[in-house]
Parts: structure tokens; C-alpha cells; sequence
């Protein structure tokens, strides 16, 4: 599960670097038509919702990365 961050005021115990996600080449998914951006920064994924880029960013480990997409892509978080 990944935890939440801003790059304003880093989370205490946060086991991750504190990211500028300013300048970040974020990519959108669904050929471009959804609202969840990514972006890869110094060796970790950064995710938004693309509607809202001002909302705090999920960030992952390439680990953490790999266990979230390949459980989606079984269904784990479909909520249908």
C-alpha cells in the first residue's frame, strides 16, 4: 500500500526521499484520456490525478510499483 506525500511537508517516518515534483514529465494513462498521471523521478514512480495536480502524490518504490500494477491487473482493486 502506498502512502500519500506532498513535497511541502514530508510525512515522519517516511522511508522515502523527499521528491521535487515540479518539474516532473507526467504521463497520462488511456492513450492520454484518463485522469491518473505518472511520472518517474530519481528512481521512484510518482502517481496523481491529472484533474487535480495540485493534490498530494502517491509515491512508489519500483517494488511497491510492481506489486500495485501486476494486482490490478489481476482485479484486486476493481470495484465494480
Amino acid at each position: 500500500m502506498a502512502d500519500i506525500i506532498t513535497t511541502e511537508q514530508p510525512l515522519s517516518g517516511w522511508d522515502k526521499p523527499d521528491l521535487d515534483l515540479s518539474q516532473a514529465d507526467w504521463q497520462s494513462g488511456s492513450q492520454g484520456a484518463g485522469d491518473v498521471q505518472i511520472a518517474f523521478v530519481e528512481g521512484f514512480i510518482a502517481m496523481r490525478n491529472g484533474r487535480r495536480p495540485e493534490s498530494p502524490s502517491l509515491i512508489f518504490s519500483p517494488t511497491e510499483w510492481r506489486a500495485f500494477v501486476m494486482n490490478a491487473r489481476h482485479g484486486e482493486f476493481d470495484l465494480t
